[in-house]
């Protein structure tokens, strides 16, 4: 996929090195793909294997294509392997050779550009890299294939393609999990044993969830009476029980605004984010949480989750674990196991508008198909199928005739009892397909789900799903209108969020770990925000606010 010299000049001029997405673990395989292509954006070569209408027609003929996973953590599993892609590879003829970013993904993308050989399709996050990449010409647009290709028009719909466009009018991105519904598991596990073997105390506000981890810590001393996860997430997730209709995330790494009336404002001076590191510290100072909550890994996590070694568990998606835990526990005590309690709120607080989770219609990330892209139409056409229901299908539950065999009248499988019998193998059966789902469609996929579960006795229900229906997806807010909010990285504003992000993280840490008082925490506070504003905050925001008023008039 060798660019011109003059294009690859001009990539790498526009990009420069990239700012990279990190990751917790890196990849060690490597794969090249050298085909020559020297199609300019938009420009592509016509597709040779269509229909009358000019359709591509998938599985005619075979199709090959590089894939390069954007970030530090991610590598590729080989295409073919598990029985889902197997199946793709041999009834559709798709083969996807995987580029690994070898655990350094902004020196991987960066070192592609240079040299002219970007890969056929990038996964990646929306927003700041997507369009340095579109300014440069290096991506190709999906409007001439939105009719052709029916699936991601009709399942996520015009507001969401129209959030997803570029400031040239243009679609370039192809979303992965978007949604029309809530969705997200983001709340508050409990260690089931433990709770029934205190009496099933009141769980709802945060002075009965300060008397109960105190009680846990004088009647087990080994266990951890809340946990918060890797990075200490928890404690974010704990900012929701201080204000109505406040996700998390607006005082999270991730955001660092609180929208208030028609400006997005400092997240130092939010109420419910000073009172919450407030509480917080006072966890700590009781050892109440746990004390390595800032550096701990997220194996150790999973162990103490896995173990029953907490009594409380706070995280953006605590039920990955619980459902682990909850079914090896059961296995050791039929009593034993997790439940989840609707979320904590501060005591006067209408319990049913706290939100501890957000979701927004554009999902997580996204697929750009590159101007190296010999057939980008055809890639399209395969990225289509893949998003529409029998992909899903096949992708999450495998090929047709062992899980599920046939569909209903809304395309939803109709599960066989393997499904719920042989728990083990669809289990590994879905795992081994997690980090090939590129372009997931939540809405057909959790409706799917939730059809089949309703039609099961309580006792072969998914735990998961139960919890899901039952409280995760009830307090999970819309924060669609704040997606895309962040800076690029080489732009004045994304130097200065560099910055305040710096401030921020140390902040959040003296005040749970290094105060003494609540006054300390709020001095600490204090100084975060004078010195947030000596880098430009200020300035940061005003940024913020106008992204988020952009978002605002595309919904409208």
């Amino acid at each position: 996929m060798k660019l011109g010299k003059k294009r690859t000049a001009s990539i790498a001029a526009v990009l420069g090195l990239m700012i990279g997405l990190t990751g917790c673990m890196g990849g060690n395989e490597t794969a090249t793909n050298t085909k020559e292509s020297g199609n300019a954006a938009g420009k592509s070569e016509t597709s040779t294997n269509t229909a009358g209408g000019g359709a591509y027609i998938l599985g005619e003929q075979p199709l090959e294509f590089s894939f390069y996973g954007h970030y530090d953590w991610y590598t590729m599993p080989n295409w073919g392997e598990d029985l889902s892609s197997k199946w793709i590879k041999e009834n559709k003829k798709v083969n996807i050779v995987p580029i690994s970013s070898g655990g350094n993904a902004k020196q991987k993308l960066s070192t592609m550009i240079v040299s002219g050989e970007l890969p056929d399709v990038i996964w990646t996050e929306r927003g700041a890299d997507v369009e340095q990449l579109r300014a440069a010409g290096a991506i190709v647009p999906f409007d001439d294939y939105l009719d052709k290709y029916p699936n991601l028009k009709k399942w996520a719909g015009e507001e969401t393609l129209n959030m997803l466009r570029s400031s040239d009018g243009k679609l370039y991105q192809f979303p992965n999990w978007y949604t029309t519904q809530p969705n997200g598991n983001t709340g508050y596990l409990v260690n089931k044993k433990i709770y029934n073997e205190l009496g099933t105390p009141s769980l709802e506000t945060t002075d009965d969830l300060h008397a109960y981890l105190k009680l846990v810590k004088e009647k087990y001393p080994d266990v951890i009476p809340l946990e918060v996860g890797q990075g200490a997430e928890g404690i974010d997730v704990l900012s929701s029980a201080f204000a109505e209709n406040r996700p998390y995330v607006y005082s999270a790494l991730s955001m660092m605004a609180i929208p208030t009336g028609s400006e997005m404002t400092s997240v130092f001076k939010d109420e419910a984010f000073r009172e919450s590191l407030v509480y917080a510290n006072q966890l700590y100072r009781d050892k109440l949480i746990s004390q390595d909550a800032f550096t701990q890994t997220l194996e150790q996590v999973e162990q103490k989750i896995i173990t029953g070694k907490t009594a409380v568990y706070a995280a953006s998606s605590p039920t990955e674990y619980g459902a682990i835990g909850n079914a090896l526990l059961k296995e050791q005590d039929p009593e034993a196991g997790y439940i989840m309690v609707w979320p904590i709120h501060k005591q006067g607080l209408d319990k049913n508008k706290i939100f501890p989770g957000a979701y927004n219609q554009l999902g997580w990330n996204v697929s750009v198909i590159t101007s190296a892209a010999k057939d980008p139409e055809a890639i399209f056409a395969f990225l289509d199928w893949f998003t529409g229901p029998e992909g899903q299908r096949i992708i999450m539950w495998g090929p047709e005739g062992k899980y599920w065999n046939g569909t209903d009248e809304d395309e939803a499988p109709l599960f066989t009892e393997a499904f719920t019998t042989d728990t083990k193998g669809r289990d590994e059966l879905m795992n081994a397909t997690v980090n090939l789902q590129w372009s997931g469609n939540t809405v057909y996929v959790d409706n799917s789900k939730m059809k089949f579960e309703s039609t099961l006795p309580e006792d072969k229900k998914s735990w998961e799903t139960k919890w899901q229906s039952e409280i995760t997806w009830r307090t999970q807010y819309d924060t669609t209108e704040f997606v895309n909010l962040a800076p690029a990285g080489d732009s004045q504003e994304g130097i200065i969020s560099q910055s305040v992000s710096e401030i921020y993280e140390k902040a959040r840490a003296q005040a749970v770990l290094n105060a003494a008082s609540k006054e300390e925490v709020l001095a600490i506070l204090d100084q975060a925000e004078a010195d947030a504003q000596e880098v430009g905050y200020s300035e940061l925001l005003k940024f913020k606010t106008v992204k988020w008023q952009e978002n605002l008039s595309k919904l409208k």
